[in-house]
């Protein structure tokens, strides 16, 4: 039986302040890919995931979970409710989650959260990179100085915080998944911030697969087009949100349970073993980034 598409297309008009809610979406965003079936990919690996309250992040926890792996759950504070759905949604795949609130923006904080982590599951095997910050503007003069330094702090700088921060405990095998977007691949009118720092962490993985590649660490990336996510309510205005995705060739925005998939290729060695600095675009249809 193939997937349903959602059947409310658009979606409706709607906004939240920042950092925002899943839980106050209209619809629920789909992350549980109830088609989806484990198969040990991922048997007792330990996998860290900034962001992973939520969206895309919590489908990967979720996923991640399935095929075996203990998570570890990056996040605001203010996220906490989402936080603790997705911690519920983990343990009813019978493995284990540890909720770490806290903003990588500081190197500080990474370093304690990873800490925090080793205490808890004794090693790292797998660390996702996907917590962001995006606000659209439709003029280049509206994005501040202390928001172009808040959008790379959160988008580029965490990464590199919670790279460094991981490596001393990762060994042979492990995986790096950096979360990138169709906006750094082709840019993006009124996410000018967001798009520069999502095509630095596109360069980012590249650069870092071949740095990490003797240490026999694989470093990939995925990079979405338009999916249904809280950035999009806190981000934009409501009717631009209720538009969000139909442009696409699949006249809608996708799920967080369609995208990660390909962060369990990306984390499996069984899958993926001889690929690394990719950024594997899923775009709803859309072919001339790829």
């Amino acid at each position: 039986m193939s997937k349903q598409e959602p059947k409310q297309q658009p979606f409706p008009p709607q906004t939240q302040p920042k950092p925002g809610l899943e839980s106050e979406m209209t619809p629920p965003p789909e992350y549980m890919a109830r088609d989806y079936r484990g198969s040990d990919k991922l048997k007792d690996k330990v996998a860290i995931i900034t962001g992973g309250d939520s969206g895309i992040g919590r489908s990967v926890a979720v996923l991640y979970a399935r095929e075996g792996a203990d998570v570890v759950i990056i996040y605001l504070p203010a996220e906490q409710s989402d936080a603790e759905e997705t911690k519920l949604a983990v343990e009813s795949e019978g493995r284990r989650a540890l909720l770490l609130p806290g903003d990588v923006k500081s190197a500080e904080f990474c370093r304690e959260a990873v800490a925090s982590a080793v205490r808890e599951f004794k090693k790292i095997d797998i660390l996702v990179n996907n917590a962001a910050y995006q606000q659209t503007h439709d003029r280049v003069d509206d994005i501040s100085d202390e928001e172009w330094a808040l959008t790379f702090q959160t988008n580029i700088f965490g990464y590199f915080y919670m790279v460094k921060a991981c490596l001393q405990y990762m060994q042979e095998g492990s995986a790096i998944i950096n979360c990138g977007s169709i906006t750094g691949l082709e840019g993006n009118k009124t996410l000018v911030d967001y798009a520069s720092t999502k095509g630095a962490i596109h360069a980012f993985t590249k650069s870092l697969a071949l740095n990490l590649a003797d240490r026999k660490i694989r470093v990939n990336c995925v990079a979405p087009g338009p999916i249904w996510t809280v950035l999009q309510p806190v981000s934009k205005p409501a009717e631009r949100v209720a538009e969000h995705g139909q442009k696409t060739p699949m006249k809608r925005p996708g799920q967080p349970e369609e995208v990660a998939p390909a962060f369990v290729f990306f984390a499996s060695p069984a899958d993926s073993s001889y690929i690394s600095g990719e950024v594997l675009t899923i775009l709803g249809g859309q072919t001339r980034a790829s």
